[in-house]
């Protein structure tokens, strides 16, 4: 299915803004950058092999000959301020950044990315040590552009109309046989019939005690009525990640299932509620947390309450107990509590938001008032 025409990627100046940052607060002239997500970001560059030397007024990316075509097109079309230089080897990709950094004499580094083992090549091939550093692209990352937020809104739209299409097979489960699995290859065939590129992660279908794992990988295990189904999906487009989750119940369950479905639903949506710029996760991650552990599951609340989205599924900021930093204008986050009972199953209820000073907006549209399914035998 056709996209929509989104905004171009443009990039222009993220080079510069490190650059300036890493002169300012940490007194280097340059950073080594090895994370291929940040890599994507500074420069439009999606290949899987290349690392940036970001400078205020030279930058450079040295990747390999499979990837140098493809480099020079999709700088030309983000507008990074970039060089690209070629080195078919790992060896002469070291050469090219000892020559290049060769009068640089502070040099940061992505510590949270590199291996102790290309940390000491590089150290060896420039002679010097590097400063370690984390998190400086990362926070830039935060809040989206207009051209971002297009992506990602378009990749929950995908996963929304694929979960709609296998709201009939999740029916049909109750009397028929259908694996986890059955339904996992379902939501991502349709998704890329929408205009995904695939899924965002690894597609969560989980049932009966399966259920109980946050993050169980689909198997050959059968619904079956009385079941609770976590269905954890997300799209994926042009590298921007989508994230839902929706907890079905099928036909008649245990009152315990029932209960927990009702307190998660009532405690995501307060935490929705929350969610503007200027709260503290910590503060939406209290409100969830209490009203389930007034209901008699804080135990079983056993992660987090949400998460930032973007070019990773998982990224600042984090919306947990230790997370004090405001949320900020144009970040996406998720909303997600969720109660697991072993040998019984679980509940999760999740929401993709895009963050704005009045308040929020919701990104992920499938109901939340029909998880409670009959079998069409008792309609």
């Amino acid at each position: 299915m056709p996209r929509p025409d989104f905004l171009p990627l443009r990039v222009d100046g993220r080079l510069e803004e490190v650059a300036r940052h890493l002169a300012d607060r940490h007194a280097a002239s340059a950073l080594l950058v090895s994370s291929t997500i940040n890599i994507r970001y500074l420069t439009g560059f999606t290949g899987s092999a290349g690392v940036v030397i970001c400078r205020t007024d030279d930058s450079v990316l040295v990747t390999d000959g499979r990837y140098v075509e493809q480099a020079q097109a999709q700088i030309r079309d983000s507008g990074a301020a970039i060089r690209i230089v070629e080195a078919r080897t790992a060896a002469a990709t070291l050469d090219v950044v000892a020559t290049e950094l060769a009068d640089d004499a502070k040099i940061g580094c992505e510590s949270a990315d590199l291996t102790v083992d290309a940390y000491a090549r590089y150290v060896s091939a420039l002679g010097r040590e590097l400063i370690p550093l984390s998190g400086i692209v990362e926070e830039r990352r935060r809040s989206k552009s207009e051209a971002e937020i297009q992506r990602i809104a378009f990749a929950a739209a995908t996963a929304d109309r694929a979960l709609a299409d296998v709201h009939d097979l999740l029916v049909r489960s109750m009397n028929e046989p259908v694996t986890e699995r059955d339904v996992r290859d379902e939501l991502e065939y349709r998704m890329r019939r929408y205009g995904a590129d695939g899924p965002s992660y690894e597609t969560i279908v989980a049932t009966g005690p399966n259920a109980a794992r946050p993050h169980h990988r689909p198997t050959d295990h059968v619904l079956s009525e009385g079941d609770s189904v976590v269905i954890d999906v997300g799209g994926l487009v042009d590298g921007y990640h989508s994230d839902m989750t929706r907890t079905y119940l099928l036909g008649k369950v245990d009152p315990v299932l029932q209960t927990m479905l009702e307190v998660v639903t009532e405690a995501q949506a307060r935490g929705v509620a929350a969610v503007r710029a200027g709260a503290l996760p910590s503060e939406i991650d209290r409100m969830c947390r209490s009203f389930i552990t007034e209901a008699g599951f804080g135990p079983e609340f056993v992660h987090g309450t949400g998460h930032g989205v973007g070019l990773n599924i998982h990224e600042s900021p984090w919306l947990r107990a230790q997370s004090d930093e405001p949320l900020r204008d144009g970040e996406v986050v998720t909303v997600e509590p969720g109660v697991y009972r072993v040998g019984l199953g679980g509940v999760r209820i999740e929401d993709l938001l895009l963050v704005r000073a009045a308040g929020s907006i919701t990104l992920t549209h499938t109901p939340k008032d029909n998880l409670c399914l009959q079998s069409r035998q008792t309609i």
